[in-house]
């Protein structure tokens, strides 16, 4: 629960994300520590190791993986093996959105320090929705708007680090805002990267690795997280995981999280809000995900529009929504602690979905938005909760570790 100041009514909010302790904060700052660098702590309880592979897979929830088990057979013998104290599960960064998450990664900080508050979210020096993932705006330079050094920067001098993704992520405007300081392999395809992968490992010697899969995020969102698509993904997923396991020199720990997990929602509940002027009234821009919208109110607005908003969120939707102010989502501390100049960036009026649910404003969006079956964004333990598998792997037979 949340109070705000302005009314000293408390409000329905869910818990923030566990950062500092159990977070997607923590992966790679625990990582290094395990490592032995100095200055990083291992909140995650990773065992001491020599190598690290981070596998990231983009929208795989903790309720995804346990729910299609079937499907991972590799995984679950992971699972079954146990991993002492590492904890099996850790949240997502808020939103539960890949620009949040995977800064919240890369830096090891909620996205109240890093600024990446959102999938699009307001630039107030031009005034505009700027996009934080794959269409950055020119305008905005990815190191100023996320200043904070990531772990890579702070441990390049120690260790080997490197990334293996998609070519095309190799100096994005996203890579360099939340990913920057690592040494960069490509692969196309699953089986280039787990090559790519063994081949930068084969030295032996102390190194950080970040492996990017996003296949079944893909999938998700055109096809949805209960079809045939989606499920052939992660078989590929398993498989690739297992191929990693073989082909790392023995002894790596290898770490599998998500940076947010899926849900579908049907075509009648993907709405178009900007339909209803209420829903709209005295609001300037409008941002976020379809499950996580920013409101941003005119300049002149007062305190009696804002809670108008409100209140017509509230009428129109019921409690198939959360809806707060910015202040109240800072104070319940959704977004760590947040930097001043992040404040603005955030909505005045923030509407998180907590059912199947998405919201557009077609004025804004392209109609192919409407498209998306797979969505993810809000609060939701299916959307926030994501796995942390950690094993060792086991090295490819009859080769040196």
């Amino acid at each position: 629960m949340s109070e705000t100041a302005q009314t000293g009514r408390s409000i329905d909010i869910p818990a923030p994300p566990l950062f500092g302790t159990k977070s997607i904060a923590e992966v790679l700052t625990s990582s290094a520590a395990a490592l032995g660098l100095p200055g990083f702590t291992n909140q995650l309880q990773l065992p001491a190791s020599q190598r690290v592979c981070v596998v990231l897979a983009d929208g795989l929830g903790r309720s995804l993986l346990k729910q299609k088990a079937s499907h991972t057979p590799f995984l679950r013998s992971v699972i079954a093996g146990g991993q002492r104290n590492v904890p099996q599960w850790i949240d997502s960064a808020f939103p539960s959105t890949t620009a949040a998450s995977l800064a919240s990664l890369g830096t090891g900080l909620p996205a109240g320090q890093h600024g990446m508050v959102g999938y699009d979210v307001l630039d107030p020096a031009q005034d505009k929705v700027v996009n934080l993932l794959g269409n950055w705006d020119a305008q905005v330079n990815p190191g100023q708007w996320q200043p904070n050094p990531t772990v890579f920067e702070r441990v390049a001098s120690e260790l080997d680090v490197v990334t293996v993704s998609l070519p095309q992520f190799g100096n994005s405007p996203m890579t360099q805002a939340a990913l920057r300081g690592s040494r960069f392999v490509g692969g196309t395809t699953l089986h280039a990267r787990t090559a790519a992968a063994a081949e930068a490992m084969a030295g032996g010697g102390k190194s950080l690795m970040y492996f990017y899969l996003n296949e079944l995020d893909k999938a998700g969102h055109r096809y949805g997280c209960q079809s045939d698509r989606w499920e052939h993904q992660l078989e590929e997923l398993d498989s690739t995981v297992k191929r990693l396991s073989a082909t790392l020199p023995a002894g790596t720990t290898i770490l599998l999280t998500g940076d947010h997990g899926m849900l579908d929602v049907p075509e009648s509940q993907r709405i178009d809000y900007s339909a209803a002027e209420s829903l709209v009234a005295g609001v300037r821009h409008t941002a976020g995900e379809p499950r996580m919208v920013h409101l941003y109110l005119e300049p002149d607005a007062t305190e009696a529009h804002r809670d108008a908003l409100l209140a017509a969120w509230r009428k129109r939707f019921g409690e198939r929504i959360w809806a707060f102010t910015r202040e109240q989502a800072v104070d319940a501390g959704l977004f760590g602690a947040v930097r001043p100049d992040v404040a603005p960036r955030i909505g005045d009026v923030m509407i998180a979905a907590r059912d199947t649910l998405a919201l557009y404003d077609t004025r804004r969006v392209r109609p192919a938005s409407l498209e998306v079956v797979g969505q993810h964004g809000s609060l939701t333990k299916t959307e926030r909760e994501v796995p942390l598998l950690c094993f060792t792997a086991a090295g490819r037979k009859g080769k040196r570790g």
